[in-house]
């Protein structure tokens, strides 16, 4: 088996929010100059290239792949797959560029994440998005916010002890990553919000399906980030290198009903598998970008990922360990509550921002001290689950 690993060497990623006036065809091009550029490579040493697009009904073009060419530098004649895995789309695409590295297929690879979403009216993207649910059993929830809010409803059904601890937990995750999405200039919403306003239902944060509310909802947003892979054979020209050294994907049943749904227990698996690969435990990692799709989702993520015992999420804010001064912070990029959720871009953006922490990049969102992140990226109702653990190299 190869020893060769995958690492980012070079990246682009446009501001995440309204893209009124940029097709998908820009978007594109736009990450690709930026990250051709970020690496400091020729644009014909591209090997392969790997596409995240979700789409599913947000564009009329549905056969995205070659949008990559509509480059005017690209080479003609490449092999571009476009991948999907719902809102796990750019880490799929990610791993499948990695994967290609580690097989020797390609030297260089070009991963591009890209959606938009905004153009749309708010309940045909609600429709759009149902389709990452089980249809069969869950469109009778209305939208994927309420899926998540049946989630929610069973996680406090059985921890709870009352709303009240869960509904400040949640406010809690809102402000945290609201704080720290003011740090970050590619962000959708820069803008701090309180504590009585995330917890309290109001004309303003109305009730979206109980017990979420608005604030506990990530954004619609537009918007493309794009990474160039090579492999950790080949950095002797890099400015610089972030290994993927360790990967995991799994996929769960897709009926909520097949499961416990007051546990992300695919989310357990690819964290368990991903750290005993890397041979490290959850407390080795400097930073974790998490899919903070509602905030119900960073909690029982927390719990996931090893932070705590489930149904204990609320102690990694009451400690104060996943904030950017904490022992393990968590989205400090603002998370896709903050930053945005264009969904085929948000895994590769996971990856970028995690690396710009590893390499000293993150202006003024930069931790102290940054050398293992882990990215945890999710499709569906912890259906699909990839976590990928991330070093600094070169």
């Amino acid at each position: 088996m190869s020893n060769i690993k995958a690492a980012m060497i070079g990246w682009g990623h446009t501001k995440f929010g309204k893209h009124t006036d940029s097709s998908l065809d820009d978007l594109i091009s736009q990450v690709i100059t930026e990250a051709i550029t970020h690496a400091g490579i020729d644009y014909h040493e591209i090997d392969e290239v790997f596409l995240g697009h979700f789409n599913a009904g947000f564009s009329e073009q549905d056969f995205t792949a070659s949008l990559v060419l509509q480059h005017k530098d690209m080479p003609r004649f490449l092999p571009i797959t476009r991948v999907e895995n719902a809102c796990a789309t750019g880490s799929a695409a990610m791993q499948a560029g990695a994967y290609a590295i580690e097989a020797k297929r390609a030297k260089t690879v070009l991963v591009v994440g890209v959606e938009k979403m905004t153009h749309l009216a708010n309940r045909e993207v609600g429709r759009i998005l149902g389709r990452a649910s089980y249809v069969a059993e869950e469109e009778k929830f209305g939208s994927f916010v309420g899926v998540f809010g049946h989630i929610a409803k069973q996680y406090v059904e059985k921890y709870g002890d009352g709303l009240s601890l869960v509904n400040d937990s949640l406010a809690t995750i809102a402000v945290k990553n609201h704080a720290n999405g003011m740090k970050n200039p590619l962000a959708h919403l820069q803008k701090a919000v309180t504590f009585d306003y995330c917890a309290t239902e109001s004309e303003i944060n109305p009730m979206i399906a109980s017990p979420l509310k608005r604030s506990d909802c990530s954004l619609v947003s537009d918007g493309a980030a794009a990474v160039v892979l090579r492999g950790s054979d080949n950095l002797t020209s890099a400015k610089r290198a972030v290994s993927m050294s360790a990967m995991s994907h799994v996929n769960d049943y897709l009926p909520m009903s097949r499961r416990n749904m007051t546990q992300l227990e695919g989310c357990q698996q690819a964290w368990q598998q991903a750290l005993n690969k890397a041979n490290l435990s959850i407390w080795d990692l400097d930073l974790v970008e998490s899919h903070d799709c509602f905030t119900i989702a960073e909690l029982m993520q927390y719990e996931a990922m090893g932070l705590t015992e489930f149904g204990q999420g609320h102690k990694a804010l009451g400690e104060g360990w996943v904030y950017a001064d904490g022992k393990l912070p968590v989205n400090v990029s603002g998370g896709l509550k903050s930053k945005g959720h264009p969904i085929g871009a948000s895994g590769v953006s996971m990856h970028i921002m995690a690396a710009k922490q590893l390499t000293g990049e993150a202006g003024d969102m930069q931790l102290n001290s940054a050398n293992q992140a882990g990215v945890f990226n999710m499709g569906g109702t912890g259906v699909a689950n990839y976590v990928s653990i991330l070093e600094r190299t070169k």
